[in-house]
């Protein structure tokens, strides 16, 4: 028997040595996580709706582990700064970060993205959904969607709608509400859902389609009137408010989302204990009200059924930024 021969005898008779031992440091490894604080990567500006879920989410985590959960905002280039940070991490658990659909719309949205939506994370869990909700200025003469849509087609190309950025969910939506509602709208992007909405309420642009936990409050302050939300039921948050398909635009149906990932080859098992934290979490009562007060829908499920939602997403979402022409900056 020649050396190379007696290597691969000895490696096969240790092998399954070798994996035991393996897999119990593993196991070992995910029994003591966490042992010290965790960074929690926002890939956008402080107050928007994941900085809120991540906020909410992380100071539960945190509560129920001993360890802080750290938030780290790095907002940019439409995300994609600060997930790709995330993507280049250690693979230890230590760092996670929460992602809504514009990671899978960036699959199509640039021609090369930094980083493989799917093949460079380990999927966590599906946290939330949650509807987009289309609000106006008050000055605009429309009570309803079938106003707002006669408006339109009496005034094309003079009526503009405000977005929290090119490709953004909130852009794509007004995108997929131009065609679907044939009408012909502008579109202005501005850098965060923020300035947009401030716009709007200033009269600068006449309408925004923001997530509820961001619009709602302003609807309440009665400095913009809600029209419709972008779900195909009615949000449990806003109950009055109808969705564009019952107000005049028939089959429409697109929702935000958000969810939890690690960089790629995160440990099976650690992936799987905060899995079971967060669907506990999100289980949890209290959470469930809360995050429906806000707008949000409760999901959850397992790191398998999130990327399939996400290869999902990505086919959809695709579809939508060939039709917009959508090109980042």
């Amino acid at each position: 028997m020649n050396s190379l021969a007696r290597g691969w005898l000895l490696l096969c008779l240790l092998s399954p040595a070798y994996f035991q031992v393996a897999f119990a440091q593993a196991g070992s490894s995910a029994a003591k996580y966490p042992e010290k604080a965790i960074r929690f990567i926002v890939p956008f500006p402080p107050g928007a709706a994941n900085d809120i879920l991540a906020r909410s989410v992380g100071q539960k985590l945190s509560e129920r582990w001993g360890q802080s959960v750290v938030i780290d905002n790095r907002g940019g280039a439409g995300g994609t700064l600060g997930t790709a940070i995330a993507a280049r991490a250690t693979p230890d658990g230590y760092t996670i970060v929460i992602v809504p659909a514009t990671h899978a719309i960036n699959m199509t949205l640039y021609a090369k993205p930094p980083y493989d939506a799917v093949k460079d994370f380990a999927p966590i869990i599906l946290l939330a959904t949650g509807p987009y909700m289309l609000v106006v200025n008050l000055s605009l003469p429309v009570r309803s969607i079938k106003d707002l849509i006669a408006l339109a087609k009496a005034r094309p190309g003079r009526l503009n709608f405000g977005s929290a950025g090119i490709g953004n969910a909130t852009h794509l939506i007004g995108a997929l509400f131009k065609s679907m509602a044939g009408i012909d709208l502008v579109h202005v992007p501005y850098k965060g859902g923020t300035p947009a909405l401030t716009d709007v309420i200033a009269g600068q642009v006449q309408m925004y389609f923001g997530t509820i936990s961001a619009t709602n409050p302003q609807v309440q302050a009665g400095r913009v009137r809600a029209l419709a939300v972008t779900s195909a039921r009615r949000s449990t948050a806003v109950p009055e408010v109808p969705t564009l398909d019952e107000a005049g635009v028939p089959g429409f149906d697109a929702v935000g989302w958000w969810g939890v990932l690690a960089p790629a080859g995160t440990p099976a098992a650690i992936i799987a204990k905060v899995n079971r934290e967060i669907a506990a979490m999100v289980a949890d009562t209290e959470m469930r009200q809360w995050l429906q007060s806000q707008g949000f829908e409760p999901a959850g499920g397992s790191p398998a059924q999130f990327v399939q939602y996400i290869k999902d997403e990505i086919i959809k979402w695709g579809k939508v930024v060939k039709l917009s022409g959508a090109k980042p900056n």
